[in-house]
């Protein structure tokens, strides 16, 4: 069956769910087999591609660190003219500014901020409580842990991990402890990179691929190896003032 318009200001696929409460804008399209959570808010110039699920509400292992919340999250909010790619998932209490692209089979997990014009590639996981930046480019099947931060034009390079836990999910020590990575604005990441908890990286900060990441990187500094150490300078023409 070819797609139908609900009404006059949004085209729908076939075997759509929406749930109650939920405000879609002007000019939005919805693929086949897309569930949208109740109380989720969209944007105009919005594209929500086959099998999507849109404001789901966290479940909790048994043996999860994370507390069970006493009541619903907020519902999710999408800005305007973003496009969320097939089998993606954006969780309740995710905020998407303007224009963002989540491109096929990201996860966006509760309570995280992503910025305007922000790229979240194909497979990217970005764990709950993290803030990202307007402008970011998190490249394809790369990680951001929980409790991590990410500032403005941040680039992220494919299969890149970070990581918040020291202690390897043992000891009652560990909560104390448990921090995500900082990545300035300008801040880059090499391809298959690894960082240690709490890491960060300061403003036009680089760290070349393959490099593990286990001490703070200076702002404007690019760090190579295992574990990794300044190389050099990273090039005028390359900092964020040169663009």
């Amino acid at each position: 069956m070819e797609q139908q318009k609900m009404n006059e200001h949004v085209v729908m696929g076939e075997h759509v769910v929406i749930g109650m409460n939920v405000s879609i804008g002007e000019n939005v399209t919805i693929g086949h087999h897309v569930v949208i959570y109740e109380g989720t808010k969209i944007g105009n110039n919005v594209t929500i591609q086959d099998h999507a699920i849109i404001g789901k509400q966290p479940a909790k292992a048994k043996n999860s660190i994370l507390k069970q919340p006493k009541a619903a999250l907020p519902s999710a909010v999408i800005g305007s003219g973003c496009t969320i790619g097939s089998s993606s998932i954006i969780y309740a209490g995710a905020v998407l500014e303007n224009d963002v692209f989540v491109a096929d089979l990201a996860t966006i997990r509760e309570r995280v901020t992503v910025g305007e014009r922000t790229i979240v590639g194909r497979g990217v996981s970005i764990e709950n409580d993290c803030k990202v930046g307007s402008r970011c480019k998190l490249e394809t099947n790369c990680y951001i842990t929980a409790y991590s931060s990410l500032g403005d034009f941040v680039f992220v390079a494919p299969c890149v991990v970070t990581s918040n836990d020291n202690y390897m999910g043992r000891t009652q020590e560990r909560f104390a402890h448990m921090k995500g990575v900082t990545l300035k604005n300008g801040a880059r990441i090499g391809a298959n990179a690894i960082t240690l908890p709490g890491i960060v990286v300061e403003e036009d900060g680089a760290v070349a691929a393959g490099s593990v990441v286990s001490r703070d990187v200076k702002a404007g500094e690019l760090v190579l190896g295992v574990p990794a150490r300044k190389l050099r300078n990273v090039p005028e023409e390359q900092l964020l003032r040169s663009q």
